[in-house]
């Protein structure tokens, strides 16, 4: 109909888009998809009928439309779609009610279509909100308290107004800024303003030796999962049935651990004449502007709040943070644009993190290698830490700063299936008797939000290892164990394609001592896409150190719109996972955030990567099925598997360190 090459996207903007919420829980393609489509089926057939009346064609079905020119087979005459319009808009509502086209018809749908913006990124050229420049744009920087308690005492402000460029500090509260010409100057002053300033505390962090007894012994709410939703149904007791020949129980934990964007958040922010631009890498413009404009106490109307690209949120980390950083300080400085960045040292400590997490499994199998009970208990700190803005609270790092502060909002376990700490935890298998209990700790001793996969990560990693578990003790193989838990035939046939791409059942596996593969599977909140992956790799047991080497992963997201960008979001949610897995965890001690750096905090490197293999079961004739976090899960509990075939030990606490392997051979 139109060349790939024509289309123009127009990302978020309050002046210009729709309001659709955040692009969360990979639902874009599912909702934002299927809205474009209908509108530009409706848009073509508006067309195809001003083209029917122009060109005086005798019937509807003889206009043919190629690269947005619209041609009469009857009597050879054309009309382009521009000539139609003229520029204008078109002015009517879209109804809804033309049907997109069907699949049999495509022509681009299921083609991968080059990328135009990689060129850019490589070679440099300005690409991100970071990058923007704008005439007579100044530069922020913020300076953060010690740790999460700590309160502006005092501050001398007087040497730092007089270095070069600096045009002035802003005090409000406890939050402490600098404004200058320069970048370089703004990042001068405020190392200068950071050694001049006196903090207090009258608290400090739970020491993190106390953390997973924190998690379970705080108070909590706890709710029985019926098909992944809490419900006020009574818990029932752990009970082993007469028919178990196999019992296993174990418990799997995860730390809090970050988003890592590799560049730290920004924003840009403008005053002028009492209107506000902010531009932004946040999910979610709309909602932005709300708790902006709540925050600062200006009507939202007089907002306009653009989306650019950033580094990638994976959830919520400080976009929205450094947006009302940049508004705070920007309004010290009306007519002139203002570039908020924050260090890595601020992002690492700052961000709220993905929180730690614990699982207990405890099932059996009976004598025919079948499961015949299984009972799953998830704690978990909250995932959800936006909050819902309020008179006097807000989800806002500066906002609990500042002279008036706002207050933390108070999180509530959420109601709706499959979301928070429980997501994924009610698994897709057929068991006979389940018992799926999820305990919501709201007092975080970190700051918590939502982070890519949210709980699903966790939970495919203590379900799939613990179906390994299972698998092992009956002595079944580890693919057939699952397939003969799952009716599912979607699931069944991810397993199937991942196993035959990895050659699983057609070649033994390699004798090389500390060789191993495994697997894992999930249907991203038993609702999304598709993911079964096998993992091989290598253990050295002199280090513990794990390298790993291939990764295979079938994957069915319904319809596939542009097979290269599904393997990348396939592909890259593997290696994050894989990083968390290996190397990540959020360090602290009870006078704050430790790990401030990438030495700190290490994250998977290229040379740590493995071969990357991706099969698609394309299913034109299905829905789009959501698939940015479908290989968070599996990943974690794919490599542990592989572990265990590797050198015979399971490890259930992640990251899997070489410290951590060494500690579990040893034992």
């Amino acid at each position: 109909e139109v060349h790939v090459c024509r289309v123009n996207l127009v990302t978020a903007d309050t002046a210009l888009t729709p309001d659709e919420g955040r692009t969360t829980s990979s639902m874009s393609l599912e909702t934002s998809g299927n809205a474009i489509r209908y509108a530009t089926a409706e848009a073509r057939h508006v067309l195809l009928t001003l083209a029917f009346e122009e060109l005086e064609a005798a019937a509807l079905d003889d206009l043919v439309v190629d690269d947005g020119t619209i041609r009469d087979t009857g009597s050879g005459r054309a009309v382009t779609y521009w000539q139609l319009l003229g520029g204008k808009r078109f002015g009517r509502p879209v109804s809804g009610t033309i049907q997109p086209k069907q699949a049999e018809n495509y022509k681009v749908v299921g083609q991968s279509t080059r990328r135009i913006d990689l060129l850019a990124k490589v070679m440099g050229q300005p690409s991100y909100v970071h990058d923007l420049d704008l005439p007579h744009m100044v530069h922020g920087r913020v300076v953060r308290p010690p740790h999460y308690y700590a309160r502006l005492v005092s501050v001398d402000t007087d040497a730092v107004e007089a270095l070069p460029g600096v045009l002035k500090v802003v005090r409000n509260g406890s939050f402490l800024g600098v404004i200058a010409e320069r970048e370089a100057q703004a990042v001068a002053a405020m190392i200068q303003l950071r050694a001049t300033a006196v903090w207090e505390a009258d608290k400090t962090l739970l020491p993190p030796t106390q953390l997973f007894d924190h998690l379970n012994s705080a108070s909590a709410d706890s709710f029985l999962l019926i098909d992944g939703t809490p419900t006020q149904e009574p818990i029932p007791a752990v009970v082993t049935p007469p028919t178990a020949a196999h019992s296993r129980k174990a418990t799997y934990r995860r730390p809090y651990q970050m988003h890592a964007a590799l560049g730290p958040s920004a924003a840009v922010a403008h005053w002028h004449e009492e209107q506000l631009t902010v531009w932004t890498h946040s999910q979610g413009v709309f909602p932005t502007r709300t708790i902006l404009a709540q925050v600062l106490g200006v009507d939202e109307q007089t907002m306009h709040v653009i989306q650019m690209e950033g580094p990638g949120c994976y959830g919520h980390n400080g976009s929205d943070d450094a947006a009302l950083d940049a508004a705070l300080l920007a309004r010290a400085v009306p007519n002139r644009p203002l570039m908020l960045k924050w260090s890595r040292a601020d992002e690492h400590a700052w961000e709220p993190y993905g929180p730690a997490m614990q699982v207990q499994v405890q099932g059996s199998v009976d004598d025919s290698g079948h499961i015949d009970s299984w009972h799953y208990d998830v704690w978990s700190y909250p995932h959800l830490g936006r909050g819902r803005p309020d008179v006097r609270t807000s989800g806002l790092l500066a906002a609990w700063h500042l002279e008036e502060p706002f207050e933390q909002p108070v999180p509530q376990p959420p109601l709706w299936p499959h979301v928070g700490g429980y997501r994924n935890a009610d698994p897709l298998y057929d068991l006979p008797e389940r018992r799926v209990v999820t305990h919501f700790v709201a007092e975080s001793p970190l700051r918590t939000s939502t982070l890519r996969s949210l709980g699903a990560y966790t939970n495919v990693f203590a379900i799939e290892s613990f179906m390994d578990e299972l698998a092992h003790a009956a002595g079944v193989d580890p693919v057939e164990f699952r397939l003969r838990h799952l009716s599912d035939e979607r699931a069944r046939a991810v397993i199937q394609a991942a196993a035959e791409k990895a050659g699983w059942h057609q070649t033994p596996p390699s004798k090389r001592e500390g060789f191993g593969r495994g697997i894992a599977f999930a249907q991203y909140k038993n609702r999304q896409c598709y993911a079964a992956i096998i993992v091989e790799l290598h253990v050295e047991r002199a280090s513990g150190r794990i390298q790993l080497e291939r990764a295979v992963i079938a994957a069915d997201a319904g319809l596939v719109v542009n097979p290269d960008g599904l393997c990348n979001q396939l592909e890259g949610g593997f290696l994050q996972a894989a990083s968390w897995t290996l190397y990540e965890a959020v360090q602290f001690d009870e006078q704050g955030i430790t790990s401030t750096d990438w030495l700190t905090y290490p994250i998977l490197r290229f040379p740590a990567a493995p071969r990357l293999e991706t099969v698609l079961l394309n299913r034109p004739d299905m829905p789009f099925l959501g698939s940015g976090e479908a290989t968070q899960g599996p990943a974690p509990a794919a490599i542990a598997n592989a572990v265990f075939d590797a050198v015979g030990v399971r490890l259930r606490e992640i990251p899997f360190t070489p410290e951590r392997v060494s500690a579990a051979l040893a034992s």
